[in-house]
């Protein structure tokens, strides 16, 4: 019994000690308190993308859809090389500047407007059923835009001519909204024209032939008119029909007023066979000058009348004054085609692309998927803002008609040169 209690005593001992041992330990101080994280707070919403508006339509083109330019040109008939010289500009454009715009493929079609009101009006109307069109370039003839040009205006279509010279189409009162032209105006050339004849060639008495065309109509009351104010005297003015053949009846009628030049501006069918049949009249043959306009500036037109052609002038806008890169254009061309231009155009088409494209650029709003909004009054705003705009034909500015030219117009004349090639003249023989 007394060893058990004994070892009970000890026991008890061992455990106060133990306890005691464990009151004298140091105490750790407990860590402080962490502040509070502060609670997360989300990132400000982007602001909501409004595509833009116009008074007359909008474009939308997708993330991956092409910007559509279209052409309407005369591509075929006696007078297809107008329209191909002026589509090959274009096409040269595009490719100069990577075939893009703002990230989207560039996309050219376009329809043959044939030099007459009834194909202007064709074409016009299958191009303004395409609403995917931002602009239209064209047309190649005064008569197609004159009679097409209220369909693609309403359409709400920028439009641009890199040949359209009638001076009626950019009359403020019988111009339509969205016209624009590069090419110059025949105010421009019929006085060119006329002070060729008057000063150069020191004439007093010329006739006059249209086709009742606005651009042949129009050209030929210009030259008349400065002709007239420079001394001379107009013996007649005549008109014929673009399908007529038989000039024989006319050009006799021309005879007896007895002028020392025919100024014809019209087209390569009926011109060539004017030039033809001259030498076939009495009272005319060798004995009267022949000039016609660039609405003949053409290997067609040197084709089709043959050795009469040789001798004869032309005025058309004056290559040796365009700038510095048209000698690059002409390469490219060369390597492109395999031959020089055909006409007289393809710089203005260069020149009016390529004002469209900055156009463009200046107007396009992308939205955050990459679709393009192109405003189209804000489009032809910004192409009538077009101010000192550095291109192939000058320095070109855009007046409140539409008027952007920098208008340059000289003479040529024909020589057994042009007709063995085939080729139109390139070097001026008088600029003003």
């Amino acid at each position: 019994m007394k060893g058990n209690q004994s070892k009970r005593v000890l026991s008890l001992a061992a455990l106060m000690a133990l306890i005691a041992a464990g009151c004298a330990m140091p105490v750790t101080p407990a860590a402080p308190a962490q502040p509070a994280a502060p609670a997360a707070t989300e990132a400000p919403a982007a602001p909501e993308f409004t595509p833009p508006t116009d008074p007359i339509g909008v474009v939308q083109i997708g993330p991956n859809d092409p910007i559509h330019i279209a052409y309407m040109l005369v591509t075929s008939g006696s007078d297809g090389t107008l329209g191909i010289d002026s589509r090959r500009g274009i096409e040269i454009a595009i490719e100069d500047v990577g075939g893009k715009l703002l990230g989207h493929d560039i996309k050219l079609s376009g329809e043959d407007s044939g030099c007459n009101a009834e194909g202007g009006q064709a074409a016009a109307a299958k191009l303004a059923a395409d609403s995917t069109i931002v602009a239209v370039i064209g047309s190649s003839c005064s008569s197609e835009m004159r009679a097409g040009g209220p369909t693609l205006s309403k359409a709400g279509f920028l439009i641009v001519s890199p040949s359209n010279t009638a001076p009626d189409l950019t009359d403020p009162a019988k111009r339509f909204p969205g016209y624009f032209r590069t090419a110059h105006n025949d105010k421009v050339q019929g006085a060119v024209a006329a002070q060729f004849v008057a000063e150069q060639l020191k004439l007093k008495k010329a006739a006059t032939i249209h086709d009742g065309s606005p651009y042949a109509e129009g050209l030929a009351n210009a030259f008349a008119e400065n002709f007239e104010k420079l001394g001379g005297t107009i013996t007649t003015k005549e008109a014929v029909g673009p399908n007529d053949t038989d000039f024989k009846p006319v050009l006799t009628k021309i005879a007896a007023t007895e002028p020392e030049i025919i100024f014809y501006p019209i087209f390569v069918a009926a011109g060539s066979l004017i030039t033809k049949q001259v030498k076939e009249v009495p009272g005319l043959g060798d004995k009267v000058v022949l000039m016609a306009a660039d609405g003949t500036f053409s290997p067609d037109f040197i084709k089709a009348a043959g050795e009469a052609v040789i001798g004869m002038y032309q005025s058309s806008p004056d290559f040796s004054a365009f700038t510095g890169g048209y000698a690059d254009f002409l390469a490219k061309h060369e390597k492109k085609y395999g031959e020089k231009p055909l006409s007289a155009f393809h710089a203005h088409a260069y020149d009016a692309f390529n004002m469209v494209a900055a156009a463009i650029e200046k107007v396009a709003v992308k939205g955050p998927d990459g679709t393009l909004y192109i405003g189209r009054q804000a489009l032809r705003d910004a192409f009538a803002a077009t101010k000192d705009y550095k291109g192939l034909t000058g320095t070109l500015t855009c007046d409140p008609n539409g008027d952007c030219a920098d208008p340059k117009i000289a003479v040529y004349q024909q020589t057994e040169e042009n007709l063995k090639k085939l080729e139109v003249p390139t070097t001026p023989i008088w600029k003003p």
